[in-house]
């Protein structure tokens, strides 16, 4: 009896010290997120609130930190314990093609396996395909990694494939269920998602993470994201730290590690979004507006820079980067970028240090390693997004902080033409008045702006898709809305991504497209014919029933996104990338019609954005089209124009 007071007593003194008090932080953090919630950006208390949800939240992260390897132990044949620290999917290159592996880092071995296939009712269970005692792993430094062993990367315009299959099938999937439909028809056009979806995974990595073991072979992983080939980097050096003793495991050793795996795993399914349960959120539509303000906390001089990565589609991609500040430890870049979003749900941020070292090339992608100084993550909460106002935070990392703003338009704001009230300059004006005021064929800022790129940016990677500076770009702005004298010295300082952004917002800001709003049912008629000889006779009917001024401009730039496409082993930017970036440009009608089928943004993407690149791209990929041979032709097709 007195045993068991004690043991009470013991169970009692346990709930009060331990865990009531962590009980009660965590009950706070819940109190707080939805006080964040219902209180206004601009109210004085918004401020304290998010600090004190911010501390909350990193002492509960601590918690679980210290928690979770206890959790995930195993017990060897010797007795001994060994803990699973971190485990998820990863790309490797096997025998020159892509497999998808299960990577398990436990407290000495890190561990490849792949799931069996096993016929239904049976246990699932994992196959090793190898594993290296952590005593034995290096990272090979860049002058020492091997040549990558020949992948033949996935056509850029097949990933873009992909993507649209998988936003049609998202639309599918929900009208289905909005209508009630059988859960067969529904089961089998998530089957086809997911084959999608994990193609989309398993072909889009790029990043090279190799790791070596000192006693034999090499592997090397494939990577979206820099910051998750820090995060293994990083858990497997922490664990190097410790005393570690090199091992052979032996075959029955081998198969009960093996073999826990599967109860000892945390990450359950492949990261891909017909994964999710119908009840998680879709993520958010549109365009995220981030300022980098500055960054503090480093404790030496270094030339340093942030890059801003997004998740889509299931994994995460860069989206942009800031300029390099040199010499500083207290960078203040002050620089906006505009991001766009497809059901996107976080934000990450990620601080370098510029090497300019070029022996140091990693010979997987024959790209100079930048060091990771910080990285931090944070959700994209719709409630504080969703704002006018701009929503200021920080982001501390590895002693680190970097104070950043933020705010949110959604897709179908987003998709609105304004036509400006001030007609003396060119954004927002028609091109018709601009053309004719200027006395020229093509917009003097359309003309610039492609000798520009095309001068110091067409081997630039990414160019078009990477982000320019905002706060740049309403300069070029400004400069070009008041004509003023000193355009051509600005835009020889600006950075090449800005003159390329600008170019963007100027056809995006037009009043209406430059394909115009009447042709655009005949366009997405047009490029909807099976026929090769009726499409052809109708896509280029309708070129030749655009305005004079739009039709010279868009041959132009037609022929400039080709060059910039003849570079792509160098820019990366293919004709299916361009068309991406620039078709919802040239295309979307100034008002948007109500469809009342469409039932999220997901659907507007996945029905409008395929056709409008669908349309640019088949032009792209049309042999040169000349504006005198257009009008010379009087091929007569009838058609609804």
């Amino acid at each position: 009896m007195e045993i068991l007071l004690i043991v009470r007593f013991c169970c009692n003194c346990t709930y009060a010290l331990l865990y009531k008090p962590i009980d009660r932080v965590t009950r706070s953090t819940l109190v707080l997120h939805d006080l964040l919630k219902h209180t206004p950006v601009d109210h004085p208390d918004y401020p304290l609130l998010q600090d004190a949800l911010r501390i909350s939240q990193n002492f509960l992260s601590s918690i679980n930190e210290d928690i979770d390897p206890r959790r995930t132990a195993v017990t060897t044949p010797k007795g001994e314990t060994r803990q699973l620290v971190k485990d998820g999917f990863l790309v490797e290159v096997s025998e020159s093609s892509r497999k998808l592996r299960h990577v398990f880092l436990f407290t000495d071995v890190l561990l490849c396996a792949k799931l069996k296939k096993t016929s239904a009712g049976k246990h699932q269970q994992y196959d090793c395909k190898w594993y290296i005692p952590l005593a034995d792993l290096v990272f090979p430094s860049p002058e020492e990694s091997e040549a990558s062993p020949q992948v033949h990367p996935f056509p850029d315009h097949e990933l873009e494939d992909m993507k649209m299959k998988i936003s049609a099938l998202k639309s599918e999937i929900q009208k289905e269920k909005a209508n009630k439909g059988q859960s067969r028809a529904i089961e089998r056009l998530k089957k086809k998602m997911f084959e999608n979806e994990f193609l989309l995974l398993l072909n889009s990595p790029t990043i090279p993470f190799r790791i070596h073991n000192r006693n034999g072979k090499s592997y090397l992983f494939l990577l979206s994201s820099d910051y998750e080939r820090s995060e293994w980097r990083e858990a497997i050096q922490k664990l190097q730290k410790k005393d570690l003793q090199a091992f052979v495991l032996s075959s029955v050793e081998l198969q009960v590690l093996t073999g826990s795996c599967f109860k000892l795993r945390t990450v359950h399914n492949i990261p891909v979004t017909s994964n999710k349960d119908d009840d998680e959120s879709p993520g958010l539509y549109g365009f995220l507006h981030v300022i980098v303000h500055s960054a503090k906390g480093f404790k030496q001089s270094a030339n340093l820079y942030c890059t801003l990565e997004v998740d889509s589609f299931g994994y995460f991609v860069s989206k942009a980067k800031t300029r390099v500040f040199r010499d500083t430890t207290e960078p203040k870049w002050d620089e906006e970028f505009e991001i766009e979003l497809e059901g996107s749900q976080s934000l990450r941020i990620l601080c370098y240090e510029k090497c300019y070292d070029k022996t140091k090339v990693n010979k997987d992608n024959n790209e100079i390693v930048d060091k990771i100084m910080g990285k931090g993550q944070i959700q994209l909460d719709p409630q504080t997004v969703e704002t006018k106002n701009w929503h200021t935070d920080v982001i501390e990392m590895n002693g680190i902080k970097v104070e950043f703003s933020m705010k949110f338009t959604s897709r179908d704001m987003s998709l609105k033409r304004t036509p400006s009230k001030k007609q003396t300059g060119v954004f927002g004006v028609k091109i018709s008045v601009v053309t004719k005021r200027e006395r020229s064929k093509v917009p003097y800022i359309v003309r610039q702006c492609v000798e520009e790129v095309e001068k110091r940016g067409i081997e630039e990677v990414g160019i078009y898709r990477i982000s320019g500076v905002a706060t740049d770009i309403q300069a070029l702005k400004a400069v070009f809305d008041a004509n003023n004298k000193d355009i051509l010295l600005m835009l020889s300082d600006t950075d090449i991504n800005a003159i390329a952004g600008t170019l963007k917002l100027y056809f995006r800001e037009l009043p209406e497209p430059l394909l115009t709003d009447r042709l655009y049912p005949a366009f997405m008629e047009g490029i909807a014919l099976s026929d090769p000889a009726a499409k052809e006779n109708c896509m280029m009917h309708l070129l030749r029933t655009l305005p004079d001024p739009n039709l010279i401009t868009f041959l132009f730039l037609l022929e400039h996104l080709k060059r910039v496409a003849e570079k792509e082993p160098i820019n990366k930017m293919s004709l299916h990338n361009l068309a991406t970036v620039f078709g919802p440009t040239l295309l979307r009608p100034s008002e948007v019609e109500s469809k009342a089928h469409l039932t999220s943004a997901a659907d507007i993407w996945s029905h409008d954005v395929m056709a409008q690149v669908q349309v640019l791209l088949y032009y792209l990929q049309h042999p040169p089209i000349s504006f005198a041979e257009l009008k010379r032709n009087t091929l007569y097709f009838s058609t609804d124009v």
